[in-house]
């Protein structure tokens, strides 16, 4: 059961009306999981949500690399909502299942060329070690360019934020609950 749910409409107040109305006019359509927390900062709720919109549409990265990154992020966080939700959006953007599968498991996946493997590297070391070597930094930017490295490296902490407020106030959870993800964190 969440810790919190989305305020009802009559008990909203005219600043929450506000977000939610940003962001259902938005990308998206609708009230992003993690907002119904953020919503009890309204302000917070309007920034968040643009920053997202921003991050997972926007970006000079493409589809299946954003969900990459968003996998292996959360992965790292046993974010089981965020994973069920970005597992289905990954495979419809071209994500290999393999892939999917390997980082669920916690495994090297074998990847199909610089670009993915830039984004993989970069998104476990950054979850790992909030550090980015040298070399790694040198190989993701010839891979991506300097944009995409700025991106991508903003997408696994906005994709961060998520995952730990969704842990936090169990939101989604346990109706997504994602088995092949176990409870090790």
């Amino acid at each position: 059961m969440a810790r919190l749910e989305l305020p009802p409409e009559a008990e909203r107040t005219p600043e929450q009306q506000a977000a939610i109305a940003e962001v259902t006019a938005g990308i998206r359509g609708r009230v992003p999981a993690p907002m119904i927390a953020w919503l009890r900062n309204p302000e917070l709720a309007s920034r968040a949500q643009k920053l997202g919109e921003l991050l997972r549409y926007q970006t000079s990265l493409e589809p299946r690399l954003s969900e990459l990154a968003i996998l292996v992020t959360a992965r790292h966080w046993t974010s089981h909502y965020e994973w069920t939700v970005h597992k289905r959006e990954g495979l419809k953007a071209g994500m290999d299942p393999e892939v999917v599968a390997a980082i669920a498991a916690r495994a090297e996946p074998t990847l199909r060329d610089a670009r993915e493997q830039a984004v993989y590297d970069v998104a476990r070391t950054l979850v790992g070690t909030a550090r980015l070597p040298e070399a790694l930094h040198a190989s993701g930017t010839a891979a991506l360019g300097e944009q995409g490295m700025v991106e991508l490296v903003a997408l696994v902490g906005y994709y961060s934020m998520v995952a730990l407020t969704l842990n936090a106030f169990e939101i989604g959870l346990p109706a997504a609950r994602a088995p092949e993800l176990g409870d090790d964190a």
